[in-house]
């Protein structure tokens, strides 16, 4: 079936025939793997931030957001070239491990005395995780069909943050005893059971190949060409696009608070350690209990256009009451949701597509999409405080606000192609 000829959204049976056992044994695999790789973010996420603030203070984070899309240009490419090469798994295993030691070469170098290491740390940190967790959902996209997603993809994602809360708590422990740069180790070294686990998925299931009569790209490794061919694509980029708006405007006014409120490094990272500890604990009663259930028993497309509605009252609530809980409420409600619902309802939208779309076009679209919006809309903010334009609480939720719209825009036209 041609790629301009396949329903944006006919359902797609699982290719690989695996059994209702082995699904269930595919997700806690995948999702233990992506319990070390989020539990290590959570060391890396929250010290990369702090290190740069330290660095180079709070006021250049739009900067540092801003120039990050460009190195994740040059890692989308790398990653489509060891596609095209290797194959799914064994590109798995070379991004995993180069995040592993690039993390340890900037720490490294950031001991030293060398003061860009934070900013290297703080890119690489955005790049690498939705790198490799993209590429855990494209193996999931490809051996699960779209009902067992339903049923599965919040476990998934609960298992996963299980990591990610022990990763948080472990910061908030550690920070102090052990020195806050120091915290970039843990971050480096989960990612190598991480990528153990997901190796041993490919070897017990397979390594997902496209059918035979399926259209491959065969020289563009970013695989570009599918979204002229399939619009529906660019709409869920610009949907994409959208929430990173919110997202980058909601963590802007978090961290700005935060760093008024806490100004010392330990006790902000631990501090940071306990809030996402918090965020994924929220995720993970979505993931396991109600994200299931939801996905069940509200149609997709519902679903679909309460999420940015759900957004809109928090934000709502951040602008008429604006103080560090009420930027955290929001903050945390965005992430929760985007960690569960958001992300499990999203993901049964790949499924019927092609192999280049869940391989090649979904990176474009969930890693360079997600970090494209966020530095873009660093980059704008940027730009508007260099033109003397003073950026408040409040300036960062009427942002926000406009993410939300834009993501209702966008969002209405794909879930009624949604059959």
């Amino acid at each position: 079936m041609s790629e301009s000829n396949n329903p944006p959204m006919l359902d797609r049976k699982n290719p690989y025939d695996v059994s209702r056992h082995g699904n269930w044994t595919i997700a806690i695999i995948m999702g233990i793997a992506a319990g070390f790789l989020f539990g290590g973010y959570e060391f890396a996420r929250s010290t990369a931030t702090t290190l740069f603030k330290t660095t180079y203070g709070n006021e250049n984070l739009p900067v540092i957001m801003s120039i990050m899309p460009f190195g994740l240009i040059l890692s989308l490419y790398f990653y489509g070239w060891l596609l095209s090469r290797l194959g799914p798994r064994k590109a798995l295993k070379a991004t995993s491990y180069i995040s592993a030691l690039g993390m340890l070469f900037f720490y490294g170098t950031f001991q030293l005395g060398w003061k860009p290491s934070a900013g290297f740390l703080f890119i690489l940190k955005d790049v690498y995780v939705v790198l490799l967790c993209e590429q855990y959902w494209s193996f999931m996209d490809s051996t699960l069909g779209s009902e067992a997603a339903k049923k599965l993809n919040g476990p998934f994602c609960g298992i996963a943050s299980i990591g990610s809360i022990l990763g948080g708590i472990g910061l908030s422990i550690l920070s102090v005893p052990l020195g806050t740069p120091n915290m970039i180790l843990f971050g480096a070294g989960a990612i190598i059971p991480a990528s153990l686990f997901a190796n041993y998925a490919y070897r017990r299931f397979g390594e997902p190949k496209p059918p035979p009569d399926e259209p491959t790209v065969k020289i563009d490794h970013l695989g570009l060409g599918l979204f002229k061919a399939q619009p529906t694509l660019i709409l869920l980029f610009l949907v994409i696009i959208s929430t990173q708006i919110v997202a980058t405007a909601l963590e802007l006014s978090f961290q700005g608070l935060l760093q008024d409120k806490i100004p010392n490094a330990d006790l902000q990272n631990a501090f940071s350690g306990r809030f996402f500890a918090w965020v994924n604990a929220a995720a993970a009663v979505s993931q396991f209990l109600l994200t299931p259930l939801i996905l069940k028993m509200v149609p997709l497309s519902l679903m679909h256009v309460l999420i940015p509605v759900i957004h809109l009252g928090a934000c709502g609530y951040l602008l008429a009451n604006p103080s560090l809980f009420s930027a955290g409420f929001a903050f945390l409600t965005f992430k929760a949701i985007d960690y569960s619902l958001f992300r499990a309802a999203k993901e049964i939208l790949y499924i019927p597509l092609s192999f280049d779309v869940r391989y090649r076009a979904k990176e474009i679209i969930d890693v360079f999409g997600y970090r494209f919006g966020k530095g873009g809309t660093s980059l704008t903010i940027t730009f508007f405080k260099q033109c003397g334009f003073i950026f408040s609480s409040a300036s960062f939720v009427k942002l926000a606000l406009v993410g939300v719209g834009a993501w209702l825009f966008f969002i209405i036209p794909i879930v009624r192609n949604k059959k």
